[in-house]
């Protein structure tokens, strides 16, 4: 298929488009734009009254018994050292706020039942001998007692249930939260330093650059745990869902990650165009990009531009490193992509519901696609137009999502709110960017 059929722009003003890695048709069409994307404070907003330190939801900081148990924190010293703590004991939760915490979903998407019933897969020792040590603590043993009641009441069960069930079966339930394989990486504030109003919550954009460095870090250091702790495991989605419309259970920022026993159907038809054309991620990609002036910010480690043929406006984000999977990454090329990806929030702004989605090579697979992000505003929703034609009504066109993105980035980039990456015009648009296909 030749690529004028991907993209095409209509007399009236409609344009057309096929993305060309998942066949979806989308229209944006004249008159169908009215829709505002605003990042001013809304008028009516409801003021709010300041909590020191903040207890909004399960997820805040004087909160933290109401997760489940810590697999990990990130801890960010007054000398701007960062300490990685693995498995810290429940009685010292408090002691000091986590920047970032990776715990257990309390509420699985793909459950340890699953991978249990499927595969007898079993519990590492590590996370035995975890388990057993924060049952041993009063303390340990009162959270895990809360949250369980807490989840057995979720599912819809009577007290005369929970009353007949042991302690052993209760206790069975909290496997889960040791040895489950849908995890949840979370920050630590909720609103903004210098909030005023409800909207003014904390996103990916409020961050400084090395706050999101460390963000994507300790979520890649999350994926690289789950593959070494679970031997099924072909693939894991990695998605932040940014504001209830966007499927977020609390408007407090956070990263989920759901281990797959397989790709899904999405990556496995990807993977047939690659073993085709290697270079396909760059051809209608990258490249399809520059030609038709979609490209609108880069750094020397990873790029960006306005996707097409995507049901909501959507912002493409790829590495242009060789390595294929994020755990490969070096630490100056995770760091390429972290600047960028923080500088489309930051630009956004926080008012904005969307769908950060992480895509890259397979655990198991032979052929190699790129390490690359999508940022899906959920500013429309799909109604019966959609589902009787199988054509999508985009609010926005390609170019007018870079068009509201590049003055933006202008301003933040010089108020020092983002990194120095090349903007508009200053990119390079070099062919064949996307290094991945070189081996």
């Amino acid at each position: 298929m030749e690529l004028r059929v991907y993209y095409t722009i209509m007399p009236d003003g409609t344009v057309k488009q096929v993305n060309p890695f998942t066949g979806t048709e989308v229209w944006a069409v004249s008159g169908r734009r009215s829709k505002p994307i605003t990042n001013e404070q809304l008028q009516d907003a409801e003021k709010l009254e300041k909590h020191s330190p903040e207890d909004y939801c399960s997820f805040c900081q004087t909160r933290y018994y109401e997760t489940a148990p810590e697999k990990a924190r990130l801890i960010k010293h007054s000398d701007g050292r960062w300490e990685h703590i693995k498995h810290p004991t429940p009685e010292s939760y408090l002691d000091a706020p986590a920047e970032f915490r990776r715990v257990g979903n309390m509420f699985e998407i793909v459950t340890l039942d699953y991978w249990r019933k499927n595969y007898a897969y079993k519990m590492t020792g590590v996370q035995a001998r975890w388990k057993e040590e924060y049952l041993a603590n009063s303390v340990g043993l009162k959270h895990i007692t809360d949250i369980i009641n807490y989840k057995l009441q979720r599912e819809g069960k009577t007290e005369e249930q929970m009353e007949k069930m042991t302690m052993a079966d209760r206790l069975t339930v909290a496997d889960a939260f040791f040895a489950g394989c849908h995890e949840m990486v979370i920050a630590r504030r909720h609103f903004k330093d210098d909030a005023t109003h409800k909207p003014d919550l904390y996103s990916s954009g409020e961050m400084t650059l090395d706050e999101h460095f460390h963000y994507f870090r300790f979520t890649i250091d999350a994926m690289r745990d789950v593959v070494a702790s679970n031997r099924y495991v072909r693939y894991i989605s990695v998605f932040q869902n940014w504001l209830r419309s966007a499927g977020a259970s609390f408007d407090h920022l956070h990263k989920q990650l759901v281990a797959l026993d397989e790709w899904g159907s999405s990556i496995e038809n990807q993977t047939k165009m690659i073993r085709e054309d290697p270079n396909v991620y760059n051809q209608f990609g990258a490249n399809f990009a520059a030609h038709h002036n979609l490209v609108f910010a880069e750094n020397d480690y990873a790029i960006a531009y306005a996707g097409i043929g995507h049901r909501y406006p959507t912002i493409e984000v790829y590495s242009k490193a060789q390595a294929g999977r994020p755990y490969e990454h070096s630490d100056e090329e995770i760091r390429g992509m972290s600047n960028l990806v923080q500088a489309m929030h930051a630009a956004m702004g926080s008012q904005i519901s969307c769908n950060e989605e992480w895509y890259y090579t397979p655990i198991d697979a032979v052929y190699k696609m790129p390490w690359h992000i999508l940022i899906k505003w959920r500013v429309t929703v799909p109604a019966g137009f959609e589902g009787g034609t199988g054509i999508f009504i985009n609010p926005m066109t390609p170019i007018e999502v870079r068009d509201r993105m590049v003055p933006r980035l202008y301003k933040l980039r010089d108020e020092g709110r983002i990194d120095r990456l090349r903007i508009a015009e200053e990119c390079r648009v070099d062919p064949n960017p996307l290094k991945y296909y070189l081996r």
